[in-house]
């Protein structure tokens, strides 16, 4: 999947349009009784209408980075994992969360917090590249700034912690199986294909990027 080029605007906008009808679904559970169809909990509202919100946080970003930063191509195999795993952020996290009928307390302030600062970095480090990119003078050369001096993989650390904030939220420890799947995902599958395509196309310059820069979290890992 990296190094492709052209637009596949048909993988694009099948991601987007599977976020579309996950959202609808969600709206239905979670504000439609479409609980009481699966025979669950009603839950509690404000916890529910949290949720929603960030349900859409996440399309208004995943929107974004598939229609305009994601530079590359976008094979249809990509396609339908990460419309997957949309489906798990989407639909699993908003129906364990919606079933628990615990009021709002410190705990989801965490969770808000921790989504946001995860979204921000995640976002925040791929639009200071793409502004960087789009200098002439730096065509074919390593990024190395912004955020992501602090880790190799500062984006998918931004995904981490979100995916760790939406999981906390739901206040369901099912949950805690999603954002370790993830980490797994980004550790022994995403981070060493990605490092092998680095390698090879900017060869020692990302060599001595990456031995005096941590992988994957600033400062430990």
């Amino acid at each position: 999947m990296y190094g492709l080029t052209g637009q596949y605007w048909s993988q694009r906008i099948t991601i987007v349009a599977s976020e579309c009808i996950f959202l609808v679904f969600v709206y239905w559970f979670l504000f439609l009784n479409g609980n009481e169809i699966f025979h669950l909990p009603g839950g509690n509202l404000h916890r529910k209408i949290l949720l929603f919100g960030f349900c859409l946080v996440i399309f208004v970003r995943m929107s974004f980075m598939v229609l305009y930063l994601l530079k590359r191509g976008v094979t249809w195999k990509e396609t339908v994992t990460v419309s997957l795993a949309f489906a798990l952020y989407y639909i699993g996290f908003s129906m364990l969360g919606a079933v628990r009928n615990i009021p709002l307390d410190w705990l989801d302030g965490i969770a808000v917090f921790l989504f946001l600062a995860g979204s921000v970095i995640n976002t925040l480090a791929e639009l200071l590249r793409d502004q960087w990119k789009k200098d002439e003078q730096h065509k074919g050369k390593l990024y190395t700034g912004g955020l992501f001096k602090y880790a190799v993989h500062i984006n998918y650390f931004g995904d981490v912690v979100w995916v760790i904030g939406f999981a906390l939220l739901t206040r369901n420890l099912w949950s805690g199986i999603i954002p370790i799947f993830l980490i797994i995902m980004f550790v022994f599958f995403n981070i060493p294909e990605h490092d092998r395509y680095l390698r090879d196309k900017y060869g020692e310059a990302f060599k001595e990027y990456e031995k005096k820069t941590k992988k994957l979290i600033p400062f430990i890992y």
